[in-house]
Parts: C-alpha cells; structure tokens; sequence
C-alpha cells in the first residue's frame, strides 16, 4: 500500500511540473503576449569574441510590452563594438534594456560576420530587443547595452547551418528555441 501511495504522489509531481511549464505560455497567449525560451551555447563571429546566452519571457508587439531576460557570458575576449573589454569568463546575466518607449524593437538590421543579413522583424517567431548586459561587480549598473535577435527561424540563411540568435557585436549562433 505505501509504495502505491508513493507512486500517486509522484504522479502528481509530474502533473503538478507539467501545469506549471505550461502556465507561463498559456497566460502569455491569453493576454495577446508570445512567451520564448533558448539556449544558445556559442555565439560568435564579430570582433574575435564569443559569448553563450540563455533566457526567454514574453512580448506582445501590438503594445509593446515585454518581459524578459536570462545568462549571458563571455567565452571569449570580444575586442571592438558594443562589448569591447569583455573578457572571457565574465558576464552574468541579462534583461531589457530601459529604453522609451519600449526595449521590444519592431525590427533590425544585422550582420553576423561582417555581412548585412536580411532585416529581422518582430513577429510570433521572432524577438528583437534592446538588452542590457551586466558583469559581476557592476552591481545593477549595465556592463554593456546591445540589440538582441531570437528567432524559431534561421536569420542568416547565407550562412551554413541554423544561425537563431544574433548579439550586436558578437555575431550570431544556433540555439534551441521555443515560441508559444
């Protein structure tokens, strides 16, 4: 009977977890917002530098709103644009940047290695934000203020393999991603 007991209440762990992922995305979809999640472990191809990022949120470009943010590192020394003096290792997280009217930008021109790239849009698939970047030690003043792109989609299909998330002066990576 004890072991039939615990497995019930491991049933409900599992279902109470899987109430609680979904949550998030279906308050986001009631309210006219897009939740996004991503991982993106190497991002690169701009001023010798590299950096991961994680995060995610939501965003409804219709009002502008959006809430969001995630881990950012440098894994390389980045030299030049936006992060210059970024040393490998350094960087902790990051989150939109307090831009009027809104950090949720309609749309943005890129390159990710040096090449323009179509322009990237706002949309269900896609985010582009203005993004605050912090270092430990900086405390809650930004350590380096730059455009981001996250995308379902390849932004870069001139380029070999996916390319789903751009960082302005780094470059731009394959990560895993999910629009809901």
């Amino acid at each position: 009977m004890r072991q039939n007991t615990i497995c019930k209440r491991g049933w409900v762990l599992v279902v109470a977890a899987a109430a609680l992922t979904l949550a998030p995305s279906a308050l986001a979809a009631g309210q006219g917002r897009t939740g996004f999640g991503f991982n993106a472990p190497q991002i690169s191809g701009l001023n010798g530098g590299a950096a991961r990022l994680t995060g995610g949120g939501a965003f409804n470009p219709g009002t502008g709103f959006v809430n969001s943010g995630g881990g950012f590192r440098c894994t390389q020394d980045v030299v030049g644009g936006p992060f210059n003096g970024c040393l490998a290792g350094q960087g902790v997280r990051w989150d939109p940047a307090d831009t009027a009217p809104t950090p949720l930008l309609a749309s943005t021109t890129f390159t990710c290695t040096g090449e323009a790239e179509p322009t990237a849009t706002t949309d269900a698939n896609t985010v582009v934000l203005q993004s605050d970047f912090y270092r430990a030690g900086d405390g809650i003043d930004e350590s380096f203020t730059a455009k981001l792109i996250v995308s379902a989609d390849d932004i870069a299909p001139n380029i070999q393999g996916v390319q789903n998330v751009w960082i302005q002066g780094i470059g731009c990576g394959s990560a895993i991603v999910r629009f809901s």
